[in-house]
């Protein structure tokens, strides 16, 4: 019988996504590994692929399709015994729309299904050829994973998931135990003004931008401290760096060295790298920042690993491809999902200062604004420095103010004597 192809949870918090685009159609013939489609999850395009040969069936979901449930079916595939039939017109949104194709409607009625316990046969684990291949690069034993496939299958999107950082590894289960936000009223229509405009729908990366911001705002008390830095110690050492590491093909830039900056306090000030749940205060001892990036469709923060045990060249070369990549909307989740604390700098835009609204579960977000020429008391006297105003939001059910000034402090002293951060 024909092998259903279930609209997969790319990421632990997906619950739904837009099919964005088939890369096959029907009739074509495909194999274990093969992209079978884009799907746009709630932070990025992700790309799907086959976990079976055969010969595809029937496309149930038409490309553009938004909000298709995790576990709708949205293909089938014909092993090679089974006549497949012979490929038709592309099928149109409205005919395919989960709540009115007849054999989606059904799925979509139940909840989301969670990811099933792999399937054994024997003693051999359910799991797909490149599933397998990536287990072993990374040590990872299959049976200890849940597969999100067909009839419990370990995919590559659920290896791939398996191999996060400690810190955001151990952020998700905490996550998950904090109660529900108090139930919002649905807004009303909002009844849109007889002035020429353009109506764009909603992306799923603004959705949820959104929704966590509004979460955030309405849940988290937050708490704002801010420090005035002066920046031409940092500048003369980037400039320095700079020369060192061009044959190298690196150049540093100011956002790299605050990333190490703000990493290396945290570690100095280890009450501020935390995080709250309702009945435990989580302490990371490794520093692991979140980097806010502009993209088309949204704001999105991957992540560098480790930041205050890296180099300045590895963090630069990372935030490169880390950004260049969220741009493009290819970021993994583990890539983007996690991290103990955030960086949100509008320097390059002229901000002089701003307070930026933190991202839980996280505890504290650092918000940096352009460094300008100000006049500014240096031995004693009167003078003229480049300046920066950085200001630290925190939330204060689990960080107190004296410990975030503490924070601010540390890191001060670090962007103004960055020397002691690659000590």
């Amino acid at each position: 019988m024909p092998i259903e192809i279930k609209m997969p949870a790319l990421s632990p918090t997906m619950e739904e996504g837009t099919l964005a685009k088939w890369l096959v159609k029907e009739g074509d013939k495909v194999k274990s590994g093969d992209l079978l489609a884009e799907i746009e999850t709630d932070k990025a395009t992700m790309e799907f692929e086959a976990i079976d040969e055969g010969t595809i069936g029937q496309i149930l979901i038409a490309e553009g399709t938004d909000n298709v449930k995790v576990g709708t079916v949205i293909a089938t595939i014909n092993g090679d015994d089974e006549a497949a039939p012979a490929p038709k017109a592309e099928p149109t949104k409205a005919e395919t729309a989960p709540a009115e194709a007849p054999k989606p409607a059904p799925i979509e009625a139940k909840p989301a299904p969670v990811a099933a316990a792999p399937v054994a046969t024997g003693d051999r684990v359910n799991a797909s050829p490149l599933a397998r291949r990536i287990a072993a690069e990374k040590s990872i034993d299959l049976a200890t994973l849940s597969g999100t496939g067909p009839n419990g299958r370990i995919v590559r999107a659920d290896v791939e998931g398996a191999k996060g950082g400690a810190a955001p590894a151990a952020a998700a289960p905490v996550a998950a135990a904090a109660p529900a936000a108090a139930p919002v009223t649905a807004p009303k229509p909002v009844a849109v003004p007889d002035i020429p405009h353009e109506a764009s729908k909603l992306s799923n990366v603004r959705k949820v931008i959104a929704r966590r911001l509004t979460e955030s705002k309405q849940t988290v008390p937050h708490i704002y401290l801010t420090v005035d830095i002066r920046l031409d110690a940092l500048l003369k050492l980037r400039g320095d760096l700079n020369k060192a590491l061009e044959s190298r093909g690196v150049k540093l830039s100011v956002n790299d060295l605050i990333i190490k900056a703000l990493a290396t306090s945290l570690l100095q000030v280890p009450k501020c790298n935390v995080m709250f749940t309702p009945d435990q205060l989580i302490s990371f001892s490794r520093s692991d920042i979140s980097v806010a990036v502009s993209t088309p469709s949204g704001l999105i923060t991957p992540i560098i690993v480790d930041a205050a045990g890296k180099g300045l060249a590895a963090i630069s070369t990372e935030m490169k491809d880390l950004a260049t990549r969220a741009r493009d909307n290819k970021l993994k989740p583990e890539e983007y999902m996690g991290g103990t604390a955030s960086l949100s700098n509008m320097g390059m835009y002229g901000i002089k200062q701003f307070e930026a609204v933190i991202n839980p579960p996280q505890a504290m977000i650092m918000a940096c604004g352009a460094g300008e020429k100000r006049p500014y008391i240096v031995d004693d006297a009167l003078g003229v420095a480049t300046v920066m105003s950085a200001t630290g939001s925190f939330d204060h059910r689990a960080i107190d103010g004296a410990d975030g000034a503490e924070l601010m402090q540390a890191f001060k002293a670090l962007v103004e004597n960055p020397l002691g951060m690659l000590a």
